[in-house]
């Protein structure tokens, strides 16, 4: 109950202030607790139009698509990734510690999967306390 108060707060806070897209980290505070509350990229990858490989072209898919979360992951670009579970047309999900949107779909637009049309990715701003991990 506590973190939904939070978010609500929050949610008001950004809403209302007309908050800045050049500003990534503001300070909010629930009674003896401070959080930082951090934008960070949330990028959904959707079916593309061109999902009809062979297995051996999707298989080769998937392997560089697994080789390019890696290589975002390394460089402390790319903090979540992961696939849903019986999504149907949503596959997955990226979430990116990067400046902009614009920048997200530059370093996702790399992913080999997607390049071949075989997912798309959307990104959306998202904000989340500094540092929320989960259990």
């Amino acid at each position: 109950m506590k973190r939904t108060g939070l978010l609500i707060v929050t949610a008001l806070v950004i809403c209302l202030t007309g908050f800045s897209q050049e500003k990534r980290e503001f300070a909010i505070s629930e009674g003896d607790t401070t959080y930082i509350m951090k934008r960070y990229i949330f990028c959904l990858l959707m079916a593309g139009p061109n999902r009809d490989q062979d297995s051996a072209t999707a298989a080769e898919l998937q392997k560089g698509h697994m080789a390019h979360i890696k290589k975002m992951a390394d460089s402390g670009q790319l903090i979540m990734a992961g696939p849903f579970e019986d999504g149907g047309d949503y596959r997955g999900i990226f979430i990116f510690d990067v400046a902009s949107v614009e920048e997200a779909i530059k370093i996702g637009n790399e992913d080999p999967a997607i390049k071949a049309g075989r997912m798309v990715l959307k990104a959306i701003p998202w904000w989340a306390a500094k540092g929320t991990c989960l259990p």
